[in-house]
């Protein structure tokens, strides 16, 4: 009976030291706003809504020096974002995103400068097209990682696992930003869209130069699809300036050329500004789309002022 107690003790004293948790610094952090919306030739509704975000974090050191941090975003009382990183240190950070992730296509498509939101960016009557046609997929994994050889080179790369219910294979990305040279931004990111039955190619560039208060940047895209006549080209310029330090205005222009000929090409313009003050942060923006999503005449436009907090 004594050496039943003594297996059973020592069976009960592993299970506790295997269960002791490291100690971790807990964090929340949020946003709350009141947004209002409107669009030319369309019936908005009642244009404004309210914007909240909570952001719930984790974070542990590891004995190897390893930092994981697990993070969940509660966004209009809906959980949102969800990923575990893991820096590695000297390997860089790996991300394995259960959902709101995205890779260098989705990261990069619009790198011009802009105070609020792409020239295409403001929701109009209909749907506009986007920048490119990125792959978009929940549990995913993802790889940022600075090089310590070259002076300002970061890589970026993700897989896409395959999903039954969309997915024909899986997809991967990767890229490769340089900011070696004070006030200069050189993005390049290549990856594949297999998340349906018709294949895409994606490849986003994008060129930035800042100086001073001044930044000046372009972006070229194409999406080369498997289904003919289906090919996107999207080019795009933008401007902005800072005045005194917390009030930023931007004018932004872009375009989506189709390779079918029943589509026009759909051009947008777009001028945005934002207002800090502390915690507080002003914006506004205004979009016109022409030939929205390549139809021809379909000419609309749309607007918004939004009001937020952080704490």
């Amino acid at each position: 009976m004594n050496n039943l107690k003594k297996v059973g003790l020592t069976a009960l004293g592993t299970v506790l030291v295997s269960s002791v948790a490291y100690s971790a610094d807990l964090g929340v952090t949020g946003s709350a706003g009141i947004n209002w919306k409107g669009e030319d030739n369309s019936n908005k509704g009642n244009g404004f809504t309210m914007g909240d975000d909570l952001v719930f974090s984790a974070s542990v050191e590891q004995d190897n020096g390893w930092n994981v941090t697990m993070s969940q975003t509660i966004d209009g009382g809906v959980l949102d974002e969800m990923n575990i990183k893991i820096d590695t240190v000297d390997f860089g950070t790996v991300t394995f995103s259960g959902h709101g992730t995205l890779g260098a296509i989705g990261s990069w498509d619009d790198l011009t400068p802009t105070a609020k939101e792409e020239a295409h960016g403001v929701d109009v009557g209909g749907t506009q097209d986007g920048a490119v046609n990125q792959v978009s997929e929940n549990n995913s994994f993802h790889w940022d990682y600075n090089l310590a050889t070259v002076d300002g080179v970061a890589l970026k790369a993700s897989y896409f696992p395959s999903d039954a219910a969309t997915a024909v294979d899986s997809s991967i990305e990767y890229g490769v930003k340089y900011t070696g040279i004070e006030g200069l931004e050189i993005a390049l990111g290549m990856g594949e869209n297999n998340n349906t039955s018709t294949k895409v190619d994606n490849t986003v560039a994008s060129i930035k130069y800042t100086m001073g208060d001044l930044s000046v940047g372009a972006q070229a895209n194409e999406s080369d699809s498997a289904g003919a006549g289906a090919d996107e080209d999207f080019t795009a310029w933008g401007i902005s300036y800072l005045f005194a330090n917390d009030v930023q205005i931007s004018y932004n222009i872009s375009e989506t050329d189709y390779e079918t000929s029943t589509k026009e090409n759909q051009e947008g313009t777009g001028i945005s500004f934002s207002y800090t003050a502390g915690s507080l942060t002003w914006t506004g923006a205004y979009s016109e789309v022409d030939n929205v999503a390549g139809t021809a005449a379909t000419d609309n436009s749309g607007y918004e002022l939004n009001l937020a907090f952080t704490f």
